[in-house]
């Protein structure tokens, strides 16, 4: 069953998917799938691979930025606003519960200059918590405003 949390009107978060799941994101108009989790994290998930054959069969894009649990990298925040300014609509973003999906989305939005506590609110909305990558939000944030 299909798990996508709203965080705006551009990109949804995800637990892992799997390809029944992509066809139910083609029927609510996604046009990309982004991949936030690294291939063999644990046994039995779906590959990147399965997954972008399944979402270009569908008619969807797709990308790959995954996130490893050592923590995200500027080169990993810059590939998700690159990949989000060129998508073609709304993205869905998956990782094993949709929580790194949500932190390099919140990252990438302060580095776009967003308001941190909107940033923080939409994550909480969709049952995700920033608070672990905040104190980055702020940083990046106010560096984009200065």
């Amino acid at each position: 069953m299909s798990d996508f949390r709203k965080l705006s009107d551009t990109i949804w978060a995800s637990p892992q998917i799997a390809r029944e799941d992509i066809l139910e994101a083609g029927r609510r108009g996604f046009t990309m799938i982004m991949n936030n989790r690294p291939d063999d994290e644990t046994e039995g998930q779906p590959s990147g691979a399965e997954i972008e054959s399944a979402a270009r069969n569908a008619g969807m894009g797709y990308c790959a930025i995954p996130v490893t649990h050592a923590g995200f990298s500027m080169a990993q925040v810059d590939a998700m606003l690159d990949a989000l300014s060129n998508a073609d609509g709304p993205v869905l973003a998956y990782c094993r519960s949709g929580t790194r999906s949500t932190l390099l989305w919140s990252l990438a939005r302060a580095k776009a200059g967003d308001d941190p506590s909107a940033i923080a609110q939409a994550a909480a909305e969709a049952g995700y918590d920033v608070g672990p990558v905040r104190e980055i939000i702020d940083q990046l944030a106010s560096s984009a405003t200065q």
